[in-house]
């Protein structure tokens, strides 16, 4: 079975979580991550076959009315994105360290996504917007070449969208600074 992964994105705190409700009645998918997000939005995060994701956020779309945002909808989703998101990893080792930011949650899935899929990386974690005034971000690890490979992949899909922040790469990670990563 397919694993997909959706999202639906909330100007209503209220909205959001009625909506999440009925997301997961209506639709046979699992709550990924759902919960408040910074400045005052809501999304819900659901996965399973990708008919059951589609209907699920076409169902948020819909009730969500005035206080729908955004949405997404990833069919084969990279398996690590599910622990990233809820800040569930734990690489074998910290090698070179990737960070891309963007002013889009949507959009950092998206790429989180592809970077997983051309590189072989490790996730560290995908924040979406809690305290980050509605930004997100992502960090991974590697080997240099793998971390640039996978910047660059992400890097092109949020300056496709006009929503990249910044992209870094630290190619030897301090191990002081790792220890606030993980």
């Amino acid at each position: 079975m397919s694993k997909a992964l959706g999202m639906v994105e909330f100007i209503s705190i209220a909205r959001g979580i009625y909506t999440a409700d009925q997301m997961v009645k209506i639709s046979d998918v699992e709550i990924v991550s759902a919960g408040s997000a910074c400045p005052g939005k809501y999304i819900a995060i659901v996965h399973g076959d990708v008919a059951a994701v589609q209907d699920s956020v076409n169902i948020g779309e819909r009730i969500a009315e005035e206080y729908f945002v955004d949405s997404i909808i990833i069919p084969n989703v990279s398996p690590a994105v599910f622990p990233a998101i809820t800040g569930a990893t734990m690489p074998d080792e910290i090698q070179a360290l990737g960070i891309m930011e963007s002013f889009s949650l949507a959009t950092m899935i998206i790429a989180a996504d592809a970077i997983l899929k051309v590189a072989n990386v490790q996730a560290l974690e995908l924040r979406l917007g809690n305290g980050l005034g509605g930004k997100s971000y992502f960090t991974f690890t590697g080997d240099v070449a793998a971390v640039e490979t996978g910047i660059e992949a992400g890097r092109k899909i949020a300056e496709e969208k006009g929503l990249l922040v910044n992209a870094e790469i630290i190619p030897a990670p301090s191990p002081r600074l790792i220890t606030s990563l993980i």
